[in-house]
């Protein structure tokens, strides 16, 4: 034992060691290969052993921590270039108008705002924005940057030091109406020319960074864009690591070997009421989490200050004592003094010698590695250098960093919104601004004088890596959309005899433009495991899954015809059960326009039930992020996938797609009327490059289709159109019956029965858009109304029933609030028949009369009408009735 050097004794005799000398032995070899070979040759010697171990039968298991202290050495960091004194300068002055922006706007009003997140959060962005994150140039295609929502007002401030926002929009921060404010978060709709990503719903920024990612590969490999060092940087807080979204894809991005991704957590212990891990480590935990799904881990914890000590350490007490202390008790520390910190913290003589000779105030400046620049430069560096993997960096900062006694590491410092002037004055101080006494109470904005050096170096910075960032692309190269007799195959119906789903006619219209010269191979197809049940199996063969490993495998249905096929230049991405990841896709190649300059279309087809209901969230975000493209709910309706059940059975997408204001919505019937939409809607987003998506609705029910009726296209992409009139008989009694969808079959029957056996005409209205038709109607109104000495105009529903005889009956495979829409604009009596209540397993044709929107529960509703009209009489009804066999007695199945 007494040859073991004394740098390796103080890890001998640790408790449960039965064998100290060997252990001792043991960690002298290892030194010796440390201080011979390197910590790689060390590393691999230990991997061996373990291999030696499992494969001998010892099951180790692993561990997927490291020590709490930074991940890259002293030695080793790379060092910051730049004037350092000048950067601090200009973190300074951003710091200070960004806690002036919020101030300011809660003096005269009560929209708020937020302090903390960006003062933990500033020389995070500060590093970014001077050495790492280019702009879109001639040169390079640009680096996206999710930034954190709540560190908005930061990323303001340092747009205006820049000359790029006025004053006055500070002034009119989250005071948006009026034209001249600035949003309240990142918001691409609000602010079309700066921000790329709408971030502060939590989670949503690093699930689509992943995939944003994962797209820019996908582009790479189809040559779409060219190879180059572009990034995707993704800014998330600690605390928003417990939203589902945050995590849930981090296992795809390690398993996709994203090397192009970077996911800074800005760990300042704080969720928005307290701790994030009070008694635990957030950043051991994260980790742990992190290398375990295939990352490359950085961890910035501890500042530059903190290397003396790690020097005067020799017996690794230090390191011990910050592994003990959970984060709880970290947060209080800063929320403390530095006498606090010698007592607590320093807690043996051991420790207490290590700062013997230091003043309270230098125990106080023990910093954070997240905000000490020389520590995120390093790790920024070996981020962008990273091979095979994606980087997480855990930077270790201060919630309200600056904010003192009045915020500083406070549970409630995320709600902070004022501060007194004498913490004003504190925080002038730390951070040396030049701003008197007297002034510092209007809390003025600060600017660098033009011709400073101090401006001459930001923009500088700025132009060296290619421009302006957040900078955001508006329009890409249009392209042209195809006739609609391209799609001829399609319109003119199936031909007597021959049944298709209208998902079926979707997967032909695809087919199309899979072919199109112009189009093809900018069409990106995306299902989450569903191919087969969307009968798009035909495509694996025909252009691939896309894999960027290609496919080392031989599939087990290789002798068939369609058999599974990935490839490196695949178009199909397929995203297993995963209908997240699958929008996520889908946003990253619907705004491909303008994080790439490259436009894309992405038809998304999913179980509609499982659509907006289960990632609605992220459909407003696309809408936000002014995303162009196709979402197409298959299997839809409450009654049409029948043998599914409750949870699988749609009859209200409808209405959560009608309330995104740019998602244009159509419930089809028939082929036709698909082809005239995917038409229409091509030639608005990728020709004439209107920021609108579009929600179709798609069928897995078998059924003849009609030809297109001529000169109708206009109508069908309003939403209504005469599909057919009933005969020219002025005596009859007459109804005009509108439908959507599969169950506008069941209007159409419901019209053959009335006429049948009630001698009642009816008039047939395809409304494949309850929700456009709505739309048009109120924008008719609010014009007519603030115009009332002009001609009013009339909407196009009572355009079409203007002159209509008899009441006016809707029946659709949804709830009644997604016909109802309309009623306003209806200029007769109105009847709607829908599928509320919970959907149920059965036959389509038990399920239709259990719902009472099959087509003799229309014909009744219609009689009814009618009779309400005082057409008829109520004793028709009863007939009516009793002949198709209803019960009055049947419960209502909004109830059971």
């Amino acid at each position: 034992m007494s040859a073991v050097p004394e740098e390796v004794l103080k890890y001998v005799g640790v408790a449960h060691d039965d064998d100290t000398q060997e252990t001792a032995e043991w960690l002298e070899a290892l030194e010796g290969v440390l201080s011979a070979a390197g910590p790689d040759r060390a590393h691999y010697l230990i991997e061996k052993q373990i291999e030696f171990a499992r494969v001998h039968g010892e099951h180790l298991p692993f561990s997927a921590n490291t020590p709490y202290i930074n991940t890259i050495p002293v030695s080793l960091q790379a060092k910051i270039p730049g004037d350092q004194d000048i950067e601090y300068k200009i973190r300074s002055y951003t710091r200070w108008n960004a806690l002036a922006m919020v101030l300011r706007a809660g003096k005269d009003t009560n929209v708020g705002g937020h302090i903390a997140s960006f003062a933990s959060a500033a020389t995070l962005y500060d590093v970014g924005f001077n050495h790492f994150w280019h702009a879109p140039s001639d040169k390079h295609g640009g680096d996206l940057v999710f930034v954190q929502g709540h560190s908005s007002p930061g990323v303001y401030a340092r747009a205006f030091l820049l000359g790029r926002l006025s004053e006055n929009q500070l002034v009119n921060f989250r005071q948006e109406v009026g034209g001249e404010g600035l949003s309240s978060y990142p918001h691409p709709w609000l602010m079309p020319d700066f921000w790329q990503f709408p971030t502060v719903s939590m989670g949503l920024g690093p699930i689509m960074a992943i995939y944003q990612a994962r797209f820019m590969k996908y582009l790479e490999h189809r040559g779409v864009i060219q190879r180059q060092n572009r990034k995707v940087w993704a800014f998330l807080g600690d605390g928003e690591t417990d939203e589902p979204e945050s995590l849930g894809a981090i296992g795809m991005a390690g398993r996709e070997r994203l090397d192009n991704l970077v996911f800074v957590i800005n760990c300042n212990l704080q969720r928005l009421d307290g701790p994030v891990r009070g008694n635990g480590k957030i950043i051991q935990e994260l980790e742990s989490e992190f290398r375990g799904a295939g990352w490359n881990v950085i961890k910035v914890v501890w500042g530059s200050r903190w290397d003396a000590l790690f020097t005067r350490d020799k017996t690794g007490a230090l390191m011990r004592r910050m592994m003990e202390v959970v984060d709880g008790e970290y947060q209080t520390y800063k929320s403390e003094s530095g006498a606090y910190v010698r007592e607590h913290f320093f807690n043996t003589p051991e420790l207490k010698a290590l700062v013997a000779d230091w003043s309270d105030d230098d125990v106080w400046n023990l910093n954070r590695g997240g905000h000490d620049p020389h520590k995120i430069y390093a790790a920024y560096h070996e981020a962008s250098q990273s091979k095979n993997q994606p980087t997480v960096i855990l930077a270790k900062t201060i919630k309200g960093y600056g904010m003192g006694e009045s915020g500083q590491a406070m549970n409630i410092t995320h709600q902070q919104k004022k501060l007194p002037v004498e913490q004003l004055k504190k925080f002038r101080d730390q951070f040396r601004l030049p701003i008197s006494d007297e002034a510092i109470e209007e809390v003025p904005f600060l600017k660098f004088e033009d011709g400073s050096k101090e401006l001459a170096y930001m923009r500088d910075r700025r132009m060296e890596l290619g421009g302006y960032l957040p900078t955001r692309r508006q329009k890409a190269a249009s392209l042209p959309a195809p006739d609609l007799a391209v799609f001829e195959p399609v319109l003119k119906g199936t031909g007597a005899g021959r049944e298709i789903s209208t998902t079926m006619a979707f997967v032909r219209i695809l087919n199309i433009l899979l072919k199109d010269k112009a189009l093809g191979k900018r069409i990106v197809p995306i299902v989450p495991d569903e191919s087969r049940t969307f009968g798009m199996e035909g495509l694996f063969r025909q252009i691939g899954i896309w894999n960027q490993d290609g496919q080392k495998y031989i599939p087990e249905d290789s002798d068939q015809l369609m058999f599974y096929k990935e490839s490196e230049t695949g178009q199909v991405l397929q995203e297993g059960i995963n209908e997240a990841g699958a929008m996520c896709d889908w946003i990253a190649a619907a705004t491909s326009y303008s994080t790439h300059g490259e436009q894309m279309i992405p038809f998304y087809i999913f179980y509609s039930m499982f659509g907006f209901q289960r990632i609605g969230d992220l459909a407003w975000a696309a809408g936000d992020m002014r995303s162009r493209g196709f979402l197409l709910g298959g299997t839809a309706g409450r009654t049409t996938l029948n043998g599914e059940g409750l949870q699988h059975e749609d009859g209200h997408s409808h209405l959560w797609s009608g309330a995104i204001p740019n998602c244009i919505s159509y419930d089809p019937t028939f082929g036709y009327e698909l082809a005239v939409v995917v038409q229409d809607g091509l030639r608005r987003m990728v020709q004439e490059q209107e920021d609108v998506y579009y929600y179709l609705t798609v069928m897995n029910e078998n059924y003849e289709h009609p030809a297109i009726p001529e000169g109708r296209e206009q109508d069908i992409i309003k939403g209504m159109y005469a599909f057919r009139q009933g005969a020219a008989d002025n005596k009859a009694p007459r109804v005009q019956l509108l439908g959507s969808g599969t169950i506008f079959n069941e209007v159409i029957a419901a019209a053959t029965l009335l006429k049948d056996d009630w001698g009642v005409e009816a008039d047939l209205w395809g409304c494949p858009s309850f929700t456009e038709l709505a739309r048009d109607g109120q924008a008719v109104a609010r014009r007519n109304m603030l115009h009332p000495e002009q001609p009013a105009e009339e909407s196009h529903v009572g355009k079409l029933l203007k002159g209509a005889r008899g009441p006016v009956i809707a029946a659709t495979d949804y709830v009644r609030g997604f016909a109802e829409q309309i009623r306003a604009f209806v200029p007769n009596r109105y009847v709607v028949l829908g599928t509320d209540g919970f959907g149920r397993s059965d036959t389509r044709e038990n399920l239709r009369h259990f719902f009472e929107v099959d087509r003799r529960w229309v014909a009744v509703a219609a009689l009814n009408a009618l009779a309400d009209d005082g057409v008829l009489p109520k004793s028709r009804v009863a007939e009516a009735i009793a002949k198709y066999e209803l019960d009055p007695s049947k419960p209502n199945p909004m109830t059971v």
